[in-house]
């Protein structure tokens, strides 16, 4: 007999806060490696659908030591991105507790190193609750004896991430801004691609003496710097008066009323932000092969990525930040605003699709027709294009193509229509339908409206008109279902309307 020559199939990697923004997008990177992850999550049923069908999702928490024993087996390195900020207890207890029991557990299931996140701070000088916590956590973890590789950032820049939406919504939502002193600390803000890449590379390194990197982009700057920096980028224009008197305490308040944060990461976050967190040990520039962007880079790269999709993840997706799960429906992503329904219709996607090819111009959009024509006058009255220009074919469609006030940004036959606006607005609006089969002989179509709104008067355009959004893309779907329905049938699509 042959002796069995097959190498030894690869030991997962364990990793934690997978439904966190730094996870998900940390998943998606290794999975796209093709290496083999196993999540550990409280609740399975929030990574459904989000995991590759080679990712293993196992049911576990920090805080319970029975549940972690077989997660870990198997594991040679595991990724621990776990944090409490959003308990309604006592955070630092809850961490200190949790980095305890699962750097037992690790020692227990013979894992070999542990890959950190942190937070960067001089422990010699004073610190917030929050970053005190993230370096005893590491202090834990390197308790159990397993080698520990802590990387420590600042600020990180991307979609999605808990600082950067606290920029975005102070600058698009205050032309002008009572600034606390905090404004003004010193912080490094890394760019989550550049966080990433380090978190890739610390997974392949050895944990030779438990080494703690400090990370951060190019340059230092302050939270001031980063808006007017995301301002300029925007096209924006703010004005910015300090104040010395806003405690920590009033400017969470403060935050809770102009920013979509969460009221109790918002006053950790806070809380934080009051100190500087800077690299003092340039160690990451040798014993990496990476050199971080600059924070206009990492501004721009994190706005650029939004035109081509909404955020991969977001820190509100960790249900350790938001608390229970709730259904957001139409909401808010990265700088879109969004309003998306679906209907389902027991033809083909060929004739679901068909009306959807078929809409504007002569065909008109529907529903509520003479909005669309006041709309089309005001576009017209303000020096827009208005509804003149119709359509080059009233069957055919092609990318580039007009469409009344609209052109085709993309286009699959029988799948998917996307329109990009043109009228006269205070931002940029995309209008997407996208038919989907059932595989049971039906259909879903998907209409999807973007608005991503510039400073104060795209939101009070957007949410202005968002009750009339209520009604005619409402019945725009309406009768694009029921137009699909008459076709299926054979019916001619006059007698459909």
């Amino acid at each position: 007999m042959e002796p069995n020559t097959a190498a030894p199939p690869e030991a997962p990697l364990l990793l934690t806060g997978a439904t966190g923004y730094v996870g998900g997008r940390l998943l998606a990177a290794l999975e796209a490696r093709g290496r083999r992850v196993r999540c550990l999550a409280r609740r399975p049923q929030n990574l459904s659908g989000r995991v590759a069908a080679t990712t293993e999702v196992a049911r576990g928490d920090v805080l319970d030591p029975a549940s972690l024993a077989e997660a870990l087996r198997g594991v040679r390195t595991a990724i621990y991105l776990v944090h409490a900020m959003g308990t309604t207890g006592s955070f630092t207890e809850e961490e200190r507790r949790g980095a305890e029991s699962f750097g037992r557990a690790a020692r227990e299931a013979g894992v070999e190193s542990i890959v950190y996140l942190g937070g960067l701070g001089d422990r010699d000088a004073p610190l917030s609750d929050h970053l005190k916590s993230r370096h005893e956590t590491g202090d834990v973890l390197r308790a159990s004896g397993v080698p520990v590789i802590e990387l420590r950032a600042s600020i990180v820049i991307g979609s999605g991430s808990l600082s950067f939406e606290m920029i975005r919504a102070l600058t698009e939502r205050l032309p002008v801004m009572v600034t606390p002193r905090w404004v003004s600390m010193s912080a490094q803000p890394i760019a989550i691609g550049d966080l990433l890449d380090y978190l890739l590379a610390a997974i392949e390194m050895p944990a030779d003496g438990n080494p703690i990197y400090e990370i951060g982009g190019a340059d230092r700057v302050s939270y001031g710097d980063l808006i007017r920096e995301y301002a300029r980028q925007r096209g924006l224009r703010r004005l910015m008066i300090r104040v010395p008197v806003l405690t920590p305490r009033l400017s969470s308040l403060w935050l809770g009323l102009v920013t979509p944060l969460y009221a109790r990461v918002g006053r950790k976050l806070v809380d934080s932000i009051c100190y500087a967190t800077v690299v003092h040990d340039d160690a990451a520039l040798h014993a990496f092969a990476i050199r971080p962007m600059g924070y206009r880079e990492a501004i721009a790269t994190a706005l650029r990525a939004e035109d081509h999709e909404l955020a991969q993840t977001r820190w509100s997706d960790a249900l350790s930040s938001s608390g229970p799960a709730r259904d957001r429906g139409g909401t808010r992503f990265g700088s879109r605003l969004v309003d998306s329904r679906v209907a389902h219709v027991p033809v083909p996607p060929a004739a679901a699709f068909a009306p959807v090819r078929r809409i504007g111009g002569e065909s008109g959009w529907l529903y509520g027709q003479w909005l669309w024509q006041v709309r089309g006058w005001i576009d017209l009255a303000v020096g827009g294009v208005g509804l003149r220009r119709g359509r080059r074919d009233p069957e055919s469609v092609r990318v580039g193509d007009a469409i009344d006030f609209w052109r085709v940004e993309a286009f699959e036959p029988d799948h998917l229509l996307r329109l990009s606006a043109e009228m006269k607005l205070p931002g940029r609006a995309w209008l997407e339908f996208e038919v989907t089969g059932d595989g049971a002989g039906g259909s879903t179509t998907r209409q999807t409206a973007e608005f991503d709104p510039v400073g104060l008067w795209g939101l009070a355009y957007w949410y202005g008109i968002y009750p009339l959004h209520q009604l005619v893309f409402a019945g725009m779907l309406r009768a694009l279902a029921e137009r699909a329905v008459a076709a299926g049938a054979g019916v001619a699509p006059e007698a459909a309307q």
